[in-house]
């Protein structure tokens, strides 16, 4: 330390500081060159990623959509690779660098996408969190058996999977929406439990004028008036002749039946034999009582509805009116006449020549058990089946049909 001449204390004197030396000056050279190489490769990183991010895909020319499949649990990684395969992105260091940027990364869904042509990063990412998937869907139609239905699902490519025949009347009709790799013993179990929970909502709504005990038996009862028509105006008035059939103890002699007593659930192919009216294979209902053991197929909602509610009526009676519907009748002579009309109708389709006139219900004899379902065949050895008239039974209480399982 130096004093001063006023006796102050003075610092030490410092002489100018040496010139930096050709060594030094080049490392600060090369600092700030590298700095802005960096600056300006990262400038263009940045630039590029936003265009790839968000630019046109690689298949932007291509005009097609591209279709991808995430399955379930897959990683961003997993799903980037899945994209640069198929050709809907460039990078999968920038999908996954976009996916974490954009907290996208914990929000994919797995499915399958229909990925536009050219579709960006961005837009990729968008389809993928949003789960917007590529829809399929299985329709099962009313009065379908099961193992019809059984034929849908193993028919529909996206399924994956086998599945044994589920009980007949267990499944609710249907457009169901699947998705590719579902199984097929996943759509059964969603169809099953549809069923049971719209059965049970209806049977809370049953009336008084239903004849089924129990929630099974309106089941069995509703496949039959499924079977019997198409025509869904018709439903009611169908459940109403069985009810009907039933309170008075007549047999159902549903021709539906005779055909699942051969068939189990399969088309006949062919019209009905007079050999096979005779058959008794547990479920021919000209000849058991009451119900048969099981459903003939799976009802829909509103043919359980009109068994479940039929409307009040007299008609014990029905027969095809030759243009896809039905003409019912409260008397069996009303019956055999609308039983000639039909038979002259399928007389002028076969291009046989007319038959006797039918004769109108008040001048027919009285004696109404003459006209047994075989006595008139049509041509081919098929019969015509009509529902006989209440003299030609005992009438019986009808037995009580065992719960499906």
């Amino acid at each position: 330390m130096l004093r001063g001449s006023d006796g102050r204390i003075r610092g030490p004197i410092r002489g100018p500081s040496p010139a930096r030396g050709p060594k030094q000056a080049g490392t600060m050279a090369a600092i700030v060159a590298a700095s802005a190489t960096f600056s300006v490769f990262l400038l263009g990183a940045l630039i590029a990623g936003w265009v790839i991010y968000f630019g046109a895909g690689p298949d932007a020319r291509s005009g097609e959509a591209t279709v991808v499949t995430v399955p379930s649990g897959a990683g961003v990684a997993a799903i980037a690779a899945r994209l640069k395969t198929a050709g809907v992105i460039r990078s999968t260091d920038l999908f996954k660098a976009s996916a974490a940027l954009t907290g996208a990364a914990t929000r994919l869904r797995a499915g399958e996408y229909e990925v536009p042509s050219g579709a960006s990063v961005k837009d990729v990412l968008a389809l993928l969190t949003d789960g917007r998937v590529v829809r399929h869907f299985v329709t099962i139609p009313e009065g379908w058996s099961s193992a019809q239905a059984v034929d849908i699902l193993m028919k529909e490519e996206v399924l994956t999977g086998t599945v044994e025949v589920p009980e007949e009347g267990s499944l609710w009709p249907e457009t169901y929406e699947v998705m590719r790799g579902e199984t097929r013993a996943s759509v059964i179990a969603r169809m099953q439990r549809a069923q049971s929970e719209g059965l049970a909502e209806l049977w809370a709504r049953r009336g008084p004028t239903s004849v089924v005990a129990t929630p099974e038996e309106a089941v069995i009862l509703a496949s039959i008036v499924e079977k019997e028509t198409g025509i869904g105006a018709e439903r009611p008035q169908v459940a109403a002749v069985f009810s009907n059939r039933i309170r008075q103890g007549m047999r159902l002699e549903s021709d539906p039946t005779i055909i699942y007593g051969i068939t189990r659930g399969r088309p006949l192919g062919r019209g009905i034999r007079q050999s096979e009216l005779i058959t008794d294979t547990g479920y021919n209902t000209y000849l058991i009582d009451g119900l048969p053991p099981t459903p003939i197929a799976n009802p829909g909602r509103e043919a359980i509805a009109a068994v479940l509610n039929p409307p009040r009526s007299e008609y014990l009676f029905f027969v095809a009116d030759g243009t896809g519907g039905h003409v019912f009748a409260r008397t069996y002579e009303e019956h055999r006449f609308n039983v000639a009309r039909w038979r002259e109708i399928e007389r002028r389709k076969a291009g046989l020549p007319p038959g006797p006139t039918p004769v109108a219900p008040a001048t027919l004899p009285g004696d109404r058990a003459t006209m047994a379902p075989q006595e008139a065949p049509l041509p081919g050895g098929q019969a015509v089946i009509t529902m006989q008239a209440p003299g030609t039974l005992t009438p019986r209480a009808p037995t009580p049909a065992p719960a499906a399982q």
